[in-house]
C-alpha cells in the first residue's frame, strides 16, 4: 500500500489522541479518532484512511491472541490466592526493618512472574499499608517503592507489554524477558534509595486506611509459584534448544498446570473466566493502537526522524528509547506504548543496524518511563491502592520519572552503547 501522510497530519492525530485521553475519553477511542483524524488531515481519502487504519489493526492480531492466552495464567494466580501468597511471603521474609526494599521486591516479583501491573499493585498495597502502619513509613515512600517495583516487574514478565516488544521485533519472548533483568534490578536499587529518603515525607497511613485482612487458606509456595515455572521453563526451550513453544501455548498451559497442582482443578473455568475479563480491555487496547500505529507507519514522520538522526550524528539505536519514551507519554501506557512504538519503528531500527534483541529491550525499557502520567489508568490504579490525595500523588511523578530513565538509561546503556561496540 503505497500511500504516505504528513508529519503534519500524523502529528495533529497524534495531539488529539492525548488531548482525548486526557478528557477521559476511553483510549482506545480516542486512538482510532487519532488516527482517522491524522489520516484525513495528512491528505488521504476516508476510504484509504480506514483501509489504514484496518491494516495497522490487523498487524495486531497476533499480540492480542497471546495477551488472551495470557489471560488463563493471570487468572490462575490470581483468583487461586498465588498471587497473595507470593506477596505475602516476600514482605514477611523480609520483615519491617526492610520494608521498602521488601515491597519493592515482592511488586516486582509479582509483576514479573505475569500478573498484570495493576493487580499486582493492588495485591501488594493492602500489606505493604499495615507494614508502613507499624513501621511509620509514609504513603509516599510506600507507593514510590510499589510503583518502580511494577515498573521493574514489567520489564522481565509475560505480560502484554513483553509479549508486544517480542512480537514486534520477532525475538523470543524469554529473550526479551532476560533482556530487561539487569535494567530491572538497577530499578529496584533506585527505587530503594529514593523511596528510603522519603520515609518522612508526606501524609502517613491511618486506621482508616488499612483493609481487613481475611484469614484465607492460601496455596503453598512452591505451588503457587508452579504455574509461572512451567510457563517460563516451557518459553526457555526455544533459546535452549531450538524447540519452540509459542507464548499463546506455554502462557495458558502453566496456568492450567498451576491449577492442578494446587487442587483447584474443579475452580478452573472460573479462574479463566476471570482472566479473560482483566486481558479483554487490555486486547482492545492494542487494537485501538495497532489503527494509530498504521498511521503513524505511513506518515511521512519517519523518513524525517532518520534525516534528524543523521543531521544531528546521533547513534542510530537511540531511536529505540526515544520511540518508547514518547509513545508512553501520548498513550500513558507501557503495553499500549510498546505496541505502537515496536509496530512503527521495528523495522527502521533494524535497518539502522540495531540487533532485534537489543530494539526491542530498549524500546520495551523507553516504554516505562511515562508510564505513569495521569492520562493513564497506572495512576490512578496507584492512587487508590493506598487512597493518596491527588495533590500528593502528583507530588510522586517526578520520582517515578526519575526510576524509569534509569531502567532505560541501564538498557540503552547494555544494549545501544556497549552493544554496538561488541
Amino acid at each position: 500500500m503505497d500511500l504516505e501522510i504528513s508529519s503534519f497530519g500524523t502529528l495533529v492525530g497524534l495531539f488529539l489522541t492525548v488531548a482525548l485521553i486526557l478528557r477521559k475519553v476511553n483510549p482506545a477511542y480516542a486512538m482510532m479518532l487519532g488516527a482517522l483524524t491524522g489520516g484525513l488531515v495528512g491528505g488521504l481519502a476516508i476510504g484509504e484512511t480506514v483501509q489504514v487504519m484496518v491494516r495497522g489493526a490487523e498487524g495486531m492480531t497476533g499480540v492480542v491472541l497471546r495477551v488472551l492466552a495470557a489471560g488463563v495464567l493471570a487468572g490462575v494466580l490470581i483468583e487461586s490466592g498465588a498471587a497473595k501468597k507470593i506477596a505475602e511471603t516476600i514482605l514477611h521474609k523480609l520483615g519491617e526493618t526492610k520494608a521498602l526494599l521488601a515491597i519493592t521486591g515482592a511488586t516486582m516479583i509479582l509483576t514479573g512472574v505475569g500478573v498484570f501491573i495493576g493487580v499486582a499493585i493492588l495485591t501488594v498495597a493492602p500489606i505493604a499499608l499495615s507494614i508502613a502502619k507499624r513501621a511509620n513509613i509514609s504513603k509516599f515512600a510506600i507507593l514510590l517503592a510499589i510503583s518502580g517495583g511494577g515498573k521493574a516487574g514489567n520489564i522481565i514478565s509475560p505480560n502484554p507489554n513483553t509479549i508486544a516488544a517480542a512480537e514486534a521485533f520477532q525475538v523470543p519472548l524469554t529473550s526479551v524477558m532476560f533482556a530487561g533483568l539487569l535494567p530491572a534490578i538497577g530499578g529496584v536499587l533506585i527505587t530503594y534509595l529514593f523511596s528510603k529518603r522519603l520515609v518522612n515525607r508526606g501524609s502517613l497511613v491511618k486506621d482508616i486506611d488499612l483493609q481487613e485482612q481475611h484469614n484465607e487458606k492460601l496455596p503453598s509456595l512452591l505451588s503457587a509459584l508452579s504455574g509461572p515455572l512451567v510457563a517460563i521453563m516451557l518459553l526457555l526451550l526455544q533459546p535452549l534448544f531450538n524447540i519452540k513453544i509459542d507464548p499463546l501455548i506455554a502462557l495458558p498451559f502453566g496456568g492450567v498446570v498451576g491449577a492442578l497442582i494446587m487442587k483447584k482443578g474443579t475452580q478452573l473455568n472460573s479462574f479463566l473466566t476471570s482472566g479473560i475479563s482483566k486481558m479483554t480491555g487490555i486486547a482492545i487496547l492494542l487494537l485501538g493502537t495497532g489503527t494509530l500505529a498504521g498511521i503513524i507507519t505511513h506518515s511521512a514522520i519517519i523518513p524525517l526522524t532518520l534525516d534528524v538522526i543523521e543531521y544531528l550524528g546521533i547513534a542510530p539505536y537511540w531511536i529505540a528509547p526515544i520511540a518508547g519514551v514518547t509513545m508512553s507519554a501520548a498513550t500513558g501506557s507501557t503495553a499500549a506504548a510498546t505496541a505502537v512504538a515496536g509496530t512503527v519503528f521495528a523495522p527502521t531500527i533494524m535497518q539502522l543496524g540495531v540487533q532485534a534483541l537489543a530494539g526491542a529491550a530498549m524500546v520495551h525499557a523507553g516504554a516505562t518511563v511515562l508510564d505513569h502520567l495521569p492520562h493513564g489508568t497506572y495512576f490512578h490504579i496507584t492512587r487508590g491502592s493506598v487512597n493518596m490525595d491527588l495533590k500528593e500523588r502528583f507530588k510522586l511523578l517526578p520520582y517515578e520519572t526519575l526510576i524509569g530513565l534509569g531502567i532505560v538509561m541501564l538498557s540503552t546503556l547494555i544494549y545501544g552503547v556497549i552493544g554496538s561496540t561488541l
